[in-house]
């Protein structure tokens, strides 16, 4: 009896360590969609040619998801080890199953701030000026998973119009995600769309961050076509979230290699993040939970 609790032991810890040692062999990284592939994958690919000697694994695979759903759907399943998340993507994640992920960072703005805006758009020359004037008309969200290009509008909107979103609004509809959104209301499918921006300095540069600044800088949009109507209360910014079940070790390698980034590669933290930040700093499911309880009150899970 005694020897086979001793085998069984044994068998045990010998799982344990073949679990660690296939956890150490290769880390997965999920990237959010709405932005074009190939550009996502340019932007990450500092992280698979630095990041295998610094966390101590043979290589770093890059899994760009079609939609936020895509990631959250691996996050939940433990295919992946790393995403950046929108505050409601860790929200439908926590609210389906609370420990998948661990939130352990997000990014500083310029101005010390953690958060950042909901920005709608419209096309300067359609003659829209201000909310009131899509009183009937259509409006364009991000992604069903974005909080700014979705559950922000959904939930502080109706104060500034003074009316339910399916009321004041002609139509809504998704623009498949936050860069072919504003292609959409560019191209007139939406007379107004919401997207994201830091809120910081200029609204002709895209501000100093975001996707309004990305799509400018890679001069897919002319921010001067464009006019914005309204700029949403300020949102925590998106965590950095990891497996939960990914070994110690490599957690703490993985977030100081990404807490020195910034100093270390200002050219990879940039590409990364899209767009002008300080660095980051250290946050909890705790920051999230306004934003969990605001999708847990309106969409759910």
């Amino acid at each position: 009896m005694l020897k086979k609790a001793l085998l069984g032991a044994v068998a045990l810890l010998a799982l344990v360590g073949h679990a660690e040692a296939e956890d150490l062999k290769e880390f997965r990284i999920g990237i959010l969609g709405g932005e074009n592939e190939a550009d996502r994958l340019r932007n990450f690919q500092c992280l698979v040619d630095k990041l295998p000697a610094a966390i101590g694994v043979e290589k770093v695979s890059l899994f760009p998801a079609a939609d936020y759903d895509g990631v959250i759907q691996g996050l939940l399943g433990g295919t992946l080890d790393y995403a950046e998340l929108g505050a409601s993507g860790y929200a439908k994640i926590y609210l389906a199953k609370a420990d998948a992920v661990e939130p352990i960072l997000t990014t500083v703005q310029t101005d010390g701030s953690t958060g950042y805006h909901s920005i709608m758009v419209a096309r300067k020359d359609s003659g829209i000026t201000k909310l009131e004037d899509l009183k009937g008309k259509k409006l364009g969200f991000a992604d069903p998973d974005s909080t700014s290009g979705y559950l922000i509008p959904l939930v502080t909107l109706p104060e500034a119009i003074g009316a339910p979103v399916k009321e004041f609004f002609g139509e809504t509809g998704f623009g498949g995600g936050h860069e072919n959104l504003v292609l959409e209301v560019v191209k007139g499918t939406f007379d107004a769309g919401t997207t994201f921006g830091s809120g910081i300095g200029e609204f002709k540069d895209g501000y100093t961050s975001g996707n309004l600044r990305k799509m400018a800088d890679k001069g897919i949009v002319d921010m001067n076509d464009l006019v914005e109507l309204w700029k949403s209360p300020l949102i925590p910014n998106g965590p950095i979230v990891v497996r939960t079940t990914m070994n110690d070790d490599m957690k703490a390698k993985f977030k100081q290699f990404m807490m020195d980034l910034p100093k270390t590669d200002a050219a990879c933290f940039s590409a990364i993040q899209g767009g002008d930040f300080i660095g980051y700093t250290e946050v909890n499911a705790d920051f999230y939970k306004p934003i969990i309880d605001a999708r847990k009150a309106t969409i759910g899970g």
